[in-house]
């Protein structure tokens, strides 16, 4: 037996954010499946959601004097079970890792117990500059908390 695991108990995380989506006619393609392409804005949802729920924003506001904004670097979806229009998919939302200045978060998404898919998000803390400009800056140690608080 594993010490670090014990009795067979599970190692993997509880989601930190879980939220539903019905899927839309325009998530679909000829044959009435969820087209692949419609999953990343899915996810993108999600932990939007995940963010406002704890706190985090977005977009900084133009008036905020920390103005930090989340780019994607990295983007990846397996597919393991068709989803249909109407369906009611279930997110569940993990923050696998919170590096120095990225987040690499994990979806679930699931139709009444299915595996439907199962993709990964990896964003970069950018402080935005005047004229649009990013910098990439460490996460700050207030949202570092905010959000691993929720993934522990």
């Amino acid at each position: 037996m594993n010490d670090s695991n014990p009795a067979g108990a599970s190692t993997e995380k509880a989601p930190v954010y879980q939220t539903e989506r019905r899927v839309e006619f325009r998530d679909t393609d000829a044959a009435g499946i969820v087209h692949f392409s419609a999953f990343f804005p899915m996810m993108e949802a999600a932990e939007h959601e995940f963010l406002r729920s704890v706190g985090v924003a977005v977009m900084p506001d133009h008036a905020s004097e920390r103005r930090l904004t989340w780019p994607r670097v990295a983007v990846s979806c397996d597919f393991h079970g068709p989803a249909r229009f109407e369906d009611i998919l279930q997110i569940a939302v993990h923050v696998d890792r919170i590096g120095q200045s990225s987040v690499h978060y994990r979806f679930e998404l699931t139709c009444e117990d299915r595996r439907i898919a199962t993709g990964k998000i990896t964003t970069v803390c950018c402080d935005l500059q005047p004229g649009g400009k990013l910098i990439k800056t460490n996460v700050p140690d207030d949202l570092r908390s905010r959000l691993s608080s929720t993934s522990s």
